[in-house]
């Protein structure tokens, strides 16, 4: 049996086995006070929230269009610089070697950690074999989804998200989703967010830039635009695509202080929304709670997002 259907079978057998453990396991907090974080089915857990209505949600997925996600350090330690390696195998089970470039990067690697606390977007290097690494360093023990986002070379060739669990090891302490809010401070800036998340309605979310009380009017470019926004549905960790709305050098896309995207969400739930902007030279990223569906507009008080590990993106 070659890698990919090694792959695809043992995560079929772990989700019939252990399908129904997650929102169980969720709500109770096993983990909590142990030194190794309680595992999980690669595949998808139960949707907490809501209805799927919506258009489909990527990183569910260790297997998808024929490509498989080949996870090759299923195990880091907390606090500790490790090497992520990893691969995308076809078909045959080669590792693939021929990506298209998206957003100027042929890999966007993201890790998120499934209480949403702890979150990082990283830019792999690729070797000749088709084999990515990433050094990594997380601060907290837990369990971690980590997504490969990329496009495969060839004509007519689809965006694909592929996700598989990632366990970091020590102490383990679930912390709490922060509360819905429409500002977030990260590094002396305030971003503020103006609309919201709807199921199978597209949106436009506008975020405003602010340092010192000032709007930002000179962001840099980052990954072909102004700003680079992830959404992830808390509970399972769907990670839904965001679209920047126009690309710096368009002739009307202005460099702050706003950044807007458009959005729909696959279903009514809670997400978590992660701005990646860079000014000054650097990278930052502010975080943000949002819910969808009916009531979703809830203006609340600023709470701190977690730091980005800058020497991730490869800039």
């Amino acid at each position: 049996m070659n890698p990919a259907a090694k792959i695809t079978a043992f995560t079929a057998a772990l989700a019939a086995s252990f399908g129904g453990a997650y929102g169980i396991g969720a709500a109770t907090d096993p983990g909590a006070g142990t030194t190794e974080p309680p595992s999980r089915t690669e595949g998808a857990a139960p949707h907490p929230e809501g209805n799927r209505t919506g258009p489909p949600a990527g990183g569910l997925q260790i297997s998808e269009g024929g490509y498989t996600l080949d996870l090759r350090t299923p195990r880091v330690e907390a606090e500790r610089r490790s090497e992520l390696r990893f691969a995308v195998l076809d078909r045959s089970g080669r590792p693939l070697t021929d990506f298209q470039r998206e957003h100027d990067k042929e890999m966007h690697l993201i890790l998120a950690s499934r209480d949403l606390a702890t979150y990082r977007h990283l830019h792999p290097t690729r070797a000749a074999d088709g084999t990515w690494s990433a050094p990594v360093e997380l601060p907290a023990a837990g369990d971690y989804r980590v997504f490969a986002d990329f496009t495969p070379a060839g004509r007519n060739a689809a965006d694909l998200t592929l996700g598989a669990d990632l366990a970091v090891s020590g102490p383990y302490k679930a912390a709490e989703l922060p509360k819905p809010a429409l500002t977030a401070e990260v590094d002396g800036y305030t971003v503020s967010l103006n609309g919201t998340l709807r199921p199978d309605v597209p949106e436009h979310l506008t975020f405003t830039v602010r340092k010192d009380g000032r709007p930002v009017t000179d962001l840099q470019p980052y990954l072909g635009a102004y700003g680079h926004l992830v959404a992830l549905r808390a509970g399972d960790l769907a990670y839904l695509h965001v679209h920047p709305d126009g690309e710096p050098g368009d002739g009307s896309t202005r460099s702050g202080p706003d950044v807007s995207f458009t959005a729909t969400a696959p279903g009514s739930a809670t997400y978590r929304l992660f701005l990646d902007f860079k000014h000054d030279g650097r990278v930052r990223t502010a975080a943000f709670t949002v819910p969808s569906g009916a009531g979703a507009d809830d203006p609340r008080p600023a709470t701190p997002s977690d730091g980005h590990e800058d020497g991730g993106h490869g800039h």
